[in-house]
């Protein structure tokens, strides 16, 4: 059981920020369900990202592009209605918010309306300035999303580590400070190198999570699929696994097939 649930208040965008100044680390992770949102909620954790990466682990696609805003806030309703205590982000997914700030607008506000998350979350820098500015008019938190951003993951050509040159870097810790500028609540950081990521971290009064981005930001996220080890089939080097969900599950389904086929089950305690 987590040591940090006996601070039952509301996670905030503001709480997050205190966090920050006294160096409490923030433990963020990902959920797309009631059940899990509520064991997730119920273990302490800060935040929970409705992630686009449902995509790939509860839809089965290769990349996050697939994903429609209807299916977004399709999980995001059903996360906050088993969240009490943990600050809900959603996704905005890849098409919602590119190119037109009037569709992005129209797209956060979808999802904070008909979902009830407390904030949204979506990749890119000074090239998507005009849609947070929009979407932060209408007072909705934006989180945004540097580094290895999944829905340019064509763009990129690959998953590899990202602001590796000097170039690259400077651009980053550039659109990092203009998203604080612009009034993003916090940052996540995506597979980029450690020590870049520390710097932003120091240099920005707002939290900076990070995902493969090393120990010297704010926090942390990982896709819960992952760190529970029901999906297998993705090995970074910054992930950790918790457990190992798919050999239970396995284990337990399994038993469960045989007891019915060797009419173990039900027994006579398990019959009306």
């Amino acid at each position: 059981m987590s040591t940090y649930t006996e601070d039952q208040r509301k996670v905030t965008t503001r709480r997050l920020a205190e966090m920050k100044q006294r160096g409490e680390k923030i433990a963020m992770l990902t959920a797309y369900d009631y059940s899990m949102a509520k064991l997730i909620d119920e273990a302490g954790m800060d935040v929970i990202l409705v992630g686009d990466s449902a995509s790939n682990v509860m839809a089965g696609n290769v990349t996050t592009l697939p994903m429609t805003l209807d299916q977004m806030i399709y999980h995001a309703t059903s996360v906050v209605k088993g969240v009490k205590r943990a600050l809900v982000v959603a996704d905005l997914p890849f098409g919602t918010y590119q190119g037109n700030s009037k569709e992005a607008l129209a797209s956060a506000i979808r999802v904070m309306k008909e979902s009830s998350a407390e904030a949204v979350k979506i990749e890119g820098g000074s090239e998507i300035r005009e849609s947070i500015e929009r979407i932060l008019c209408a007072g909705i938190p934006v989180m945004g999303h540097l580094g290895l951003t999944p829905q340019s993951i064509n763009k990129f050509g690959s998953y590899a580590v990202r602001a590796k040159e000097d170039a690259e870097a400077a651009k980053l810790l550039e659109d990092a400070k203009l998203l604080e500028e612009l009034g993003c609540f916090a940052i996540v950081l995506e597979k980029i190198p450690a020590q870049l990521a520390e710097k932003v971290a120091k240099e920005l009064t707002i939290p900076v999570i990070g995902i493969g981005a090393g120990g010297g930001v704010d926090g942390q996220v990982l896709v819960m699929h992952d760190m529970l080890g029901i999906n297998k089939g993705f090995s970074p080097r910054f992930l950790r696994r918790y457990a190992d969900l798919s050999t239970v599950i396995n284990d337990a389904v399994a038993r469960y097939i045989d007891d019915v086929k060797t009419r173990d089950f039900p027994s006579e305690k398990e019959q009306y």
